[in-house]
């Protein structure tokens, strides 16, 4: 038998969940998107959805980034990260957060009380990347501008709907910024610049590299006493692979997402290799703690990837993209170029994680096209379709990933009850769905 929440609102499935938040958007729709901004100023009003450590870093990111922005409401399924929350970016400012008593829902519709609200115009999305896609439908519907972390699914359902709702904003003339600040830091816009003009010949190879931090200090452990299933998974969400979609999709889209960009777009199959052999204990659900993948990108290019969160390792993280005229190194301090063109960078730089939100504003209040949407998604699905590889132990086409896997890790209900877990993949014995 599963635990009641309390409220009748807290019993709802993946297709209720959906069903409810889209009815929400309809009346938006129906009255046009214009009135959702700032009734004709350059105010812009803030939501939060998803209030932990994450949604409170970029709220505060983004009403630092510009004049004008307010945050006039915050949701999340848990009312002590929703008043934590608030008492930190309270504190940090005080001039700029406007939410009241009123303004502050939690529960499992918390996401839809934000997004009814005439006063928000664009929505901050933190929840744990599960809960992605749904809701940036629901804000799209809702006539919201949308930042969202990454990643934005953690199965191909999920993926397909983010591309479905990227398309829609299109439509409304909406904007969707993804927290993929690295594509925004400055070494790396240079460096890349130079691989696309040409600066190391044709590209014929790559290598990503990640290891390192065992995220083993994360989140409340052990489990409290009086925590269902259900509060248990989503307090501990990160090591939860239909929460997070395991660290090479929840971490690793970062590095992943780079070599996209600088292969200019995404590979077309993959075949990996995983396991956990440290993060063991049941406090550490069913993640993995290291993957190897092989990627082949159009005309045969092939990329090495190797990833793993464990403490007390060499640590590492850069990526190398090979040509026929040279070599270019990327990491988060440079970006060098080898072969007939040699390069450094060595001009300014800024703080990506407020440019990322100082270009989302400037597009809204200029009424400019941005949309990150499909370009996120499919760096996402570049590492799903990685761990389903490693988790089943087959190798994958994107094309069968993108358009034809039926797999869907929603739990059966969204409600505080049993939620058993899954077992830990083991390759060749998984399903691969």
């Amino acid at each position: 038998m599963h635990n009641r929440a309390g409220k009748e609102n807290s019993e709802l499935s993946r297709r209720d969940f959906i069903k409810t938040s889209a009815a929400l958007g309809t009346a938006a729709w129906a009255a046009g998107t214009s009135r959702m901004y700032a009734a004709g100023s350059d105010k812009i009003r803030l939501g939060l959805i998803g209030c932990g450590g994450r949604g409170t870093h970029d709220t505060t990111n983004c009403l630092k980034a510009a004049e004008n922005v307010e945050l006039v409401a915050m949701g999340d399924v848990f009312k002590d990260r929703l008043d934590t929350s608030r008492q930190r970016l309270t504190k940090s400012a005080p001039d700029r957060v406007k939410v009241t008593d009123e303004t502050c829902f939690a529960g499992w519709d918390a996401h839809e009380k934000v997004l009814a609200r005439d006063d928000v115009n664009m929505v901050v999305l933190t929840t744990p990347p599960h809960f992605r896609p749904m809701q940036l439908r629901a804000a799209i519907e809702a006539g919201k501008h949308v930042f969202m972390e990454k990643p934005v699914a953690v199965d191909p359902v999920g993926v397909r709907s983010v591309i479905e709702s990227s398309a829609l904003a299109d439509r409304k003339n909406l904007t969707i910024v993804a927290g993929t600040q690295m594509r925004r830091i400055a070494h790396l816009m240079a460096g890349v610049g130079r691989i696309h003009g040409g600066d190391i010949g044709d590209v014929v190879g790559g290598q990503c590299v990640r290891i390192g931090s065992g995220m083993t200090t994360w989140g409340p452990s052990p489990r409290q006493s009086g925590w269902t299933d259900m509060e248990w998974q989503l307090r501990r969400w990160l090591f939860m692979t239909w929460l997070s979609g395991d660290f090479i999709a929840e971490m690793h889209v970062h590095n992943l997402d780079i070599m996209n960009w600088a292969m200019g777009g995404h590979p077309v199959q993959c075949v990996g290799m995983g396991g956990r052999q440290v993060r063991t204990a049941p406090e550490f659900g069913n993640v993995f703690d290291h993957f190897a993948v092989e990627y082949e990108y159009p005309n045969g290019v092939r990329v090495e990837y190797m990833g793993a969160q464990i403490d007390r390792v060499s640590d590492r993280c850069d990526q190398w993209i090979v040509g026929t005229k040279g070599r270019a190194y990327l990491d988060f301090a440079n970006a060098i170029i080898e072969g007939d063109k040699p390069f450094k960078y060595d001009g300014p730089a800024w703080n990506p994680e407020l440019r990322q939100h100082k270009d989302q504003i400037a597009a809204i209040r200029e009424g400019k096209r941005l949309n990150e949407g499909k370009r996120i998604a499919e760096s996402t699905l570049t590492t799903i379709m990685a761990r389903m590889s490693a988790y089943t132990g087959r190798a994958l086409k994107w094309d069968w990933a993108m358009n034809a896997s039926k797999l869907d890790l929603s739990p059966p209900k969204y409600e505080f009850g049993d939620l058993p877990m899954r077992p830990v993949a083991v390759p060749g014995q998984t399903q691969l769905i």
